[in-house]
């Protein structure tokens, strides 16, 4: 699929995106995104919740990122949603995956950093998420390099040397059809 051939209906998802928080949304197609196994490097060696998150890949019986690769194969869509902090990229993409589903999209998948509660259970040794109907993995845990991929669809991302004291750019997605 090329990107002419997004259906109209991504428009009405993008709508309800930037009526939910999100300050950009974007239909994507598949060869949009950008994979790349160096994302798993930057979780393991960079994030403290490594080992810990309950939804980040180093949680037990996670698929490795050739099987997320396979899996994402299969759609040819979807929109990418823009947000300056995690809740509200988190709820905007969980609310597209749920219109996406009641519409007739029963595959709609969303992909979060998840935000939803204060501290991952995880982190405090649990083993079961509290909220896992709602719980997404991260874009970047399954392969994916969000820098490349939203900066080519003309979204700003840029790493940030003082992150609390600038604007953030938090990126989510929901995988449509």
């Amino acid at each position: 699929m090329n990107r002419s051939e997004i259906p109209a209906y991504a428009q009405e998802l993008v709508a309800l995106a930037l009526e939910n928080g999100a300050v950009e949304a974007v239909p994507f197609v598949l060869s949009d995104i950008v994979f790349d196994e160096r994302t798993l490097i930057k979780c393991m060696f960079g994030c403290s919740d490594w080992g810990k998150g309950l939804t980040c890949p180093s949680r037990e019986g996670f698929p490795d990122l050739p099987a997320w690769k396979r899996m994402l194969s299969n759609y040819k869509w979807g929109i990418i949603i823009h947000a300056h902090s995690k809740a509200p990229s988190q709820r905007a993409s969980m609310m597209l995956e749920g219109r996406a589903f009641r519409d007739g999209y029963y595959f709609a998948f969303s992909m979060s950093d998840c935000g939803l509660c204060k501290e991952c259970a995880g982190l405090s040794g649990c083993k079961e998420c509290r909220h896992p109907e709602k719980a997404r993995p991260a874009f970047h845990s399954v392969g994916i390099d969000v820098f490349k991929t939203v900066r080519q669809l003309g979204m700003e991302i840029e790493t940030l040397p003082d992150r609390d004291h600038q604007p953030q750019n938090w990126y989510s997605c929901v995988w449509v059809e």
